[in-house]
């Protein structure tokens, strides 16, 4: 667990001891580092087609930035030409101004041990983010509640492939909406310790998570590191709304790192075409960077992609599918062509259960965000029902899977012992490698070990009861809400935050709409 040592160090004596044997110990393995390479669709050629297609999208076309004028001013006095609501950007200036945006930066959490690195070779998981619904198989399908809420928390604390606290995880809707955001943010600087995403529903909401942050971090820290990583979605097609972008004002104002991702629905909201819908994706981004960049120089942002097409017989999204592969490959190219950090896939599918359907969806989408890249995974584990519903089963079935993730992105070893010729020596013709000394000093490390399925004899699963997948999950969501145990919090931040929430409350009527 972290922060044991540090505990260990100050205290001694036979008490200290006895605690830490009845503490239920966790782990929570550092973000991942990738050993393999990135899977590339993309040839030069079709590269340079779609950059020079995305700048002439923003030159001729434009965006829009609705109901603004601070932006369409920052905008003008950039050299971009202005048409009401529409801002056409000459060709190369996006992207002159996205160079200043980092290439990688450290996200802080309240525990140093656990801070992530976005960028590079890096890839940071975060759990499942916006779905007013949630599922379990005692209460079925229902709307969000906070107490759903604080268990997700308590949940992403202790999964162990899992780096990040993420956002709104559920939307608990038995809150006001103007003041949920507040016990949220709590829920996720007092639960875990872990990194955190902000409030973007509302600048002023997001003010309000700049400065509890400064509550639990420090003022000056929160001004020179980022300590928050928050999602700021373009309306595609290419609109830049008022509520997201005064979001991202506030949050690049105070060098607070943000997403800056296309909601993209082939067929729907972007061209049925890959390659059209890379064109729109990388027009989008390249505005929303540059006017993060417009904002303040240096503000850390990532590239996002959120791309599922559309079931032309019912409209429903779709996931898992090969087109969302080749745009999620492509635009990782695109990403790294740019210098950027890369945001995109997680746990999609569109099953209304953690079933088969979920599970191939779902593994086709990990899958290709650990190949196509990706830094920043949000929604890594918990989703159901295109994004509606946030399951408990699914959830922790998720994040198990995530340790494969790990796994693969370490690539293969061919150090001295990875080659084991003295095992091979060893054993010989007709031997088995069971009982020689390379198996018994490696056995522990060897494999990658799930702690959710079963892999037991058929005779021995059933007289357990015969458990399926979901029915494990379920045991399992109660095991890791039995163990869990709140991380240390200096009492006099957690007052504080207590009181700035208590105020900010008083101030302003309760609204549900």
């Amino acid at each position: 667990m972290a922060g044991a040592e540090r505990r260990r160090a100050r205290g001694g004596g036979g008490a200290a001891r006895r605690a830490e044997r009845s503490a239920v110990s966790f782990e929570t393995a550092k973000f991942i580092e990738r050993n393999i390479p990135n899977f590339e669709v993309l040839t030069e050629e079709a590269l340079e087609i779609i950059e020079y297609n995305a700048e002439t999208v923003l030159e001729e076309v434009g965006v829009n930035f609705v109901e603004n004028p601070a932006a369409l001013k920052r905008w003008k006095d950039a050299g971009a030409d202005i048409d009401g609501e529409r801002v056409r950007i000459p060709r190369g200036l996006a992207r002159r101004l996205c160079k200043t945006a980092p290439s990688s930066y450290t996200q802080h959490a309240r525990n140093p041990d656990r801070n992530v690195v976005v960028g590079g070779n890096s890839l940071v998981l975060a759990p499942v983010y916006g779905p007013p619904f949630v599922r379990d198989m005692a209460g079925g399908r229902r709307y969000a509640t906070m107490e759903d809420f604080n268990k997700f928390v308590k949940l992403g604390y202790m999964s162990k492939w899992l780096h990040h606290s993420g956002g709104t995880v559920c939307e608990p809707t038995d809150l006001p909406v103007n003041k949920r955001h507040l016990d949220m943010l709590h829920a996720h600087m007092t639960l875990s310790d872990k990194p955190f995403m902000g409030s973007v529903t509302e600048p002023s909401r997001a003010q309000d998570s700049v400065e509890m942050c400064e509550i639990l971090f420090g003022k000056d820290f929160v001004q020179e590191n980022a300590v928050m990583t928050s999602l700021i979605n373009i309306n595609s097609p290419m609109t830049f709304d008022d509520v997201m972008m005064g979001a991202l004002e506030v949050y690049a104002t105070n060098n607070q790192a943000c997403i800056i991702s296309p909601f993209i629905v082939g067929g729907a909201m972007a061209p049925v075409s890959v390659a059209g819908t890379l064109t729109q994706v990388l027009a989008e981004v390249l505005a929303g960077i540059a006017y993060s960049q417009l904002i303040r120089p240096g503000a850390p942002v990532i590239m996002g992609a959120f791309v599922t097409s559309i079931d032309m017989n019912s409209g429903a999204p779709t996931f898992g599918t090969p087109e969302a592969s080749h745009i999620t490959y492509g635009a990782g190219q695109l990403a790294r062509r740019l210098g950027l950090p890369y945001r995109s896939a997680g746990s999609f599918c569109g099953s209304k259960l953690p079933d088969a359907q979920a599970a191939y969806e779902t593994a086709n989408s990990l899958n290709m965000g650990l190949l196509s890249g990706v830094n920043f995974m949000l929604h890594s584990c918990g989703w159901l029902e295109g994004g509606l519903v946030s399951s408990f089963e699914k959830f922790v079935m998720d994040a198990d899977q995530l340790g494969t993730l790990h796994h693969l992105a370490q690539g293969v070893r061919v150090d001295e012992n990875a080659q084991a010729m003295d095992a091979i020596r060893e054993v010989g013709p007709g031997g088995h490698y069971l009982g020689c000394a390379h198996t018994q000093d490696n056995f522990k490390s060897a494999f990658w070990k799930s702690d959710l399925l079963d892999y037991k004899p058929y005779e021995t699963w059933e007289d357990e009861g015969a458990r399926d997948t979901q029915m494990l999950a379920a045991q399992r969501v109660e095991k890791l809400l039995g163990d869990y145990q709140q991380p240390a919090l200096d009492p006099a931040i957690n007052e504080a935050l207590s009181d700035f929430i208590t105020r900010k409350k008083a101030e302003v009527p309760d609204s549900f709409m």
